[in-house]
């Protein structure tokens, strides 16, 4: 099955010449499924089986059944959910990776890897203002580098003498994995009613008494997934260092648009941060999937996740190690952060501060195309690059048709949402090739 044979350097071709072809598209088709799921089940129905089949004819099922079934979040015409953009360095090097069998468990078998992913790390804990104690490891995602840090925040706040059942301090806009760990790990969500779906340290002060002495943490976002709307990081942080709570912050979508100069401000208050999430996946332009996790003090992490068993204990012996195993619940981890640090010695941190900019200023047009349009109305002035509006006189099944239709023409796209409970039109963006006529385009469908 490993040998280099006849047939593996055929499929070894094949493989990087689709692989080749793929990356030199310039841009990215959008893509769209249209087998239904019975259709695609019986497509794949076979496939596998006893005996081997030719690498070119399952290749083949992959370009004609599986790749044009897969919305590529990598279009510039991917306006929904999260989008990707990752370029084509990190893309290169992730493929390397990958071929390389490059994992990134201990100091001990991959200490180029770490020490590589590490000053990547550097470099994002030094943008946050972040002391130079601070470190962490990369996982697969914003719900892993949440529920690790949480995890800390939780035993920590045992080794400090709390008992019982712990709460934790959340806003009503928090992300849905935020809620999901806390359960996970036998905590409760202590939600505070945000009006304006900014969680404030007013809004705090005013729902939670001093006298509440069963908190572990208070949770900020910096840019929520809905909305990509800041949380009070400057007056939460000082709130959470007063009352002696574990200050988390969820920067998964947002947080790398503090990289960019016009963005920052908003941003004051990280470097009081206990533990941070930011999510390269989605704004620092690297393949799926990759989550920074850092902490204030990575001893603390290591007193959590630290695994122990006979045959761990040779990777515990060296001065300066750093096993990315210590410091979330993993064991068994791919080298994932590699890719973005050979882009961004490639490409400099410069061009990314630059793309960054790219999307949150076509979000500003966006919303002043908006405000000019009749038929239209802004529901927020952007604080990254998510855009919400609603379309007048339009129900649910309007929104509906009308992103199901620019998809099916392969225009954008751009699923609905909701807001307040009324659904309305989202752009998410990201794409530094995404263009203003494109909106203009998806506007227009509005009318």
């Amino acid at each position: 099955m490993h040998r280099v044979d006849q047939g593996t350097e055929q499929m070894i071709r094949s493989v990087l010449a689709y692989a080749e072809n793929r990356l030199r598209m310039n841009p990215v088709p959008l893509d769209r499924g249209e087998l239904s799921a019975d259709e695609m089940h019986g497509r794949l129905a076979g496939v596998i089986g006893d005996r081997p089949r030719p690498p070119d004819e399952v290749l083949g099922v992959y370009t004609s059944v599986i790749a044009p079934s897969v919305i590529s979040a990598d279009s510039p015409r991917f306006l929904g959910f999260i989008p990707a953009a990752p370029t084509k360095a990190a893309l290169l090097f992730d493929m390397l990776v990958s071929c390389a069998s490059i994992q990134g468990i201990s100091w001990l078998e991959a200490s180029g890897a770490i020490a590589a992913e590490n000053s990547v790390l550097r470099l994002i804990a030094d943008e946050a203002g972040l002391p130079g104690s601070a470190g962490g490891c990369f996982v697969s995602g914003g719900s892993a580098g949440n529920l690790s840090a949480l995890a800390v925040a939780r035993e920590t706040a045992k080794r400090r003498g709390a008992t019982g059942r712990l709460r934790v301090v959340v806003g009503t806009d928090a992300h849905s994995s935020i809620v999901n760990t806390l359960r996970l790990l036998e905590m409760d969500a202590l939600i505070v009613e945000t009006p304006d779906h900014r969680l404030t340290a007013e809004t705090i002060r005013a729902a939670v008494p001093e006298s509440e002495a069963d908190i572990a943490a208070v949770v900020c976002t910096s840019g929520t997934t809905n909305a990509g709307i800041v949380d009070d990081l400057a007056g939460v942080g000082a709130l959470a260092k007063e009352r002696g709570w574990w200050f988390h912050v969820d920067g998964a979508y947002g947080g790398s648009g503090m990289f960019a100069r016009s963005l920052r401000a908003k941003y004051d208050g990280i470097e009081q941060a206990d533990s941070f999430i930011l999510d390269p996946h989605k704004w620092m332009f690297t393949p799926f999937d990759c989550c920074a996790l850092l902490y204030r003090d990575p001893q603390l992490a290591r007193a959590t996740h630290t695994q122990d068993a006979s045959y761990l204990d040779v990777i515990h012996t060296g001065d300066g190690e750093w096993n990315p195993s210590d410091y979330a619940y993993h064991l068994t981890r791919r080298a994932r952060g590699l890719p973005l640090w050979f882009s961004l010695a490639v490409y400099g941190v410069d061009a990314y501060r630059e793309a960054i900019e790219v999307a949150a200023q076509l979000a500003r047009d966006t919303a002043e195309l908006i405000n000019a349009a009749p038929q239209l109305e802004l529901i927020r002035e952007p604080d990254l690059g998510v855009v919400l509006f609603r379309r007048i006189g339009w129900s649910a099944g309007d929104y509906d048709r009308w992103a199901q239709q620019l998809h099916s023409d392969e225009v954008a796209f751009i699923p609905p949402t909701k807001w307040e409970g009324e659904t309305v039109g989202r752009f998410a963006f990201l794409h530094p090739d995404t263009s203003l006529e494109l909106v203009r385009e998806v506007l227009r469908r509005t009318e």
